[in-house]
């Protein structure tokens, strides 16, 4: 069966399998953490459960997260990914982020996406008029009271602390937010897997997976390479 790339998680992440993966990526969840779980799909899912299925602890830790991590988010996979999610509510969410974003030019696709949405699905405007605005997405369309949203620091590892924790993490710290750097700490971590099966794991192109895995092998023969001048 020939390669074919996908952009979204099937299923999105639920439940206690959500909890492990926001635990996984640093977030202080009560759940056994799945280590090195995909950053996107984690936020993803969390977001997804915080708009559709009105689960604000867990869309608190997504925008948390992306307060103190933004810079690490593979944007190109989520705005691949947004735009095909089947919940309107969370594209517009994902749109108020890209605009609170908005001076990463990375954001900039997602921008575009309508971001009209009330946080509560009831008495939003009350307590948007008692509390005001989350300043996160003050100015967007998206509406948020503030401390409807918990906005804890303390809630998701810094940086230094998930780079130790996160292989992934590391690897974009490293390399940059892409589709590489994923591949490159998922096929460190299992030497044997496939060209085919590294991309759709991250996510990513045939020829990017194809291509890490020549230069694993090219940096991992065990051979050490001397230049002619040290022959002499």
């Amino acid at each position: 069966m020939g390669y074919s790339r996908n952009l979204l998680p099937d299923p999105l992440p639920t439940g206690e399998a959500l909890d492990g993966m926001l635990a996984g990526i640093g977030c202080a969840v009560a759940a056994t953490p799945l280590r090195d779980a995909n950053i996107e799909d984690a936020l993803i899912g969390a977001v997804a459960a915080g708009m559709e299925y009105d689960d604000l602890r867990r869309l608190g830790l997504a925008v948390q997260w992306i307060g103190a991590h933004a810079r690490a988010i593979n944007v190109d996979r989520l705005a691949r990914a947004v735009p095909g999610l089947p919940g309107v509510r969370s594209r517009a969410c994902w749109a108020a982020v890209a605009r609170w974003q908005s001076a990463d030019r990375r954001w900039a696709r997602l921008a575009v996406l309508p971001d009209a949405a009330e946080l509560l699905r009831t008495g939003n405007a009350f307590h948007m008029r008692r509390r005001g605005a989350d300043p996160r997405f003050a100015g967007t369309g998206f509406q948020v009271p503030a401390g409807s949203l918990r906005d804890r620091p303390g809630d998701v590892l810094p940086a230094a602390d998930l780079a130790r924790w996160h292989h992934g993490y590391f690897h974009r710290i490293l390399l940059g937010p892409s589709y590489r750097a994923d591949m490159w700490a998922i096929a460190e971590r299992e030497r044997t897997l496939g060209a085919s099966a590294l991309a759709r794991r991250a996510y990513g192109s045939f020829a990017t997976a194809w291509q890490v895995r020549q230069d694993m092998a090219l940096l991992h023969d065990g051979r050490p390479h001397r230049s002619p001048a040290d022959a002499g």
